[in-house]
């Protein structure tokens, strides 16, 4: 009796066994792969209780879930000769169990190195503007390299990659900094132009206005007065304008209007030279050659009387020579 009791013990326990063994729960994210003598079964058990044979049946479960992975920052050297550092994260999934756990033996050990080389690589391809920039593209063609080689073979596919921080050397941030300063210091300068002309073009267009009809340049007058007058200033220094004076004496009550300007009158200046240039014409009758008196002088009675007394000249010669003192 005691032998028959001890054996329906072993055989219960034997069954607890073989149904602990059989009985599997798969949860709701998971996958499970059936490994008999070795071999995959082609059937992928899905969440909820599964039943196998106790013997020679072993299953492995494969989690479905997406995967956050943390790349490791790495150094490289971008296309334009810039030195960076940069980190990122990886998100992928597993779609095909069977090939994640037959075809590769650690598919998070493998994603991590794959997504750690394509990081290196797209750094070496791309510049440091693009880095900074164009974080989209990166992302896109990071992506694209990381998952070519993983999701047809491995059974792993590459949801998104983000780059976490991209860490320039600190003479590189300087020289960043002052460029963006001077590019910040031109668009200032550019927009402070911009509203000077703007402004003058509209003064200029009030002013036309204003020459048009001198009031207004009394109104914009009075309202400058208000305008500094309302800062409760001790002292009000108010110019006023020849054209205001003008304008004043012009619209005063009981004032003639001025008179045209009109040419000075004439005051015959004209008539004199017309009687000028008549006398100029006028004929006048010549003289008859007449004898003109000789008035004798101190020198001519000098030069006659040394005349005779050399006695150089002749009866012949005296009047030639009356005739030079007469000359002279």
């Amino acid at each position: 009796m005691g032998a028959v009791i001890a054996v329906i013990v072993i055989l219960v326990l034997l069954g607890i066994i073989a149904a602990a063994r059989s009985i599997r729960v798969v949860q709701q994210y998971e996958k499970g792969i059936i490994y008999r003598f070795g071999r995959v079964l082609p059937e992928i058990r899905g969440p909820g209780l599964t039943l196998m044979r106790p013997v020679g049946d072993r299953m492995q479960k494969v989690n479905m879930q997406i995967v956050a992975m943390a790349v490791p920052a790495q150094e490289g050297i971008t296309r334009d000769n810039v030195s960076v550092r940069v980190d990122a994260v990886v998100y992928f999934r597993v779609v095909d169990p069977i090939k994640a756990t037959v075809n590769v033996q650690n598919y998070m050990f493998a994603i991590s190195q794959q997504a750690q080389t394509s990081l290196r690589s797209i750094i070496g391809q791309s510049e440091m503007d693009q880095l900074l920039a164009e974080r989209e593209s990166v992302n896109r063609e990071l992506r694209r390299i990381i998952d070519e080689p993983t999701e047809g073979p491995w059974g792993i596919r590459v949801e998104r990659v983000e780059i976490k921080d991209v860490s320039l050397p600190e003479g590189m941030k300087r020289s960043m900094s002052r460029q963006a300063e001077a590019e910040r210091e031109r668009r200032a300068r550019i927009i402070t132009a911009d509203g000077e002309y703007q402004a003058s073009k509209r003064l200029a267009a009030a002013a036309n206005v204003m020459a048009r009809d001198p009031a207004a340049l009394q109104l914009r007058l009075l309202q400058t007065v208000v305008e500094v007058a309302a800062e409760k200033n001790s002292t009000l220094v108010m110019p006023v304008p020849v054209e205001l004076l003008r304008f004043f004496e012009r619209m005063a009550p009981g004032q003639a209007a001025p008179a045209p300007e009109t040419l000075p009158e004439d005051l015959g200046d004209a008539e004199v030279a017309a009687a000028e240039a008549a006398i100029s014409k006028a004929e006048v009758p010549e003289l008859a050659d007449a004898p003109v008196p000789e008035v004798a002088t101190d020198a001519t009675r000098e030069l006659a009387a040394g005349d005779i007394s050399d006695g150089s000249q002749t009866a012949e010669d005296a009047p030639e020579a009356a005739e030079v003192r007469r000359e002279a």
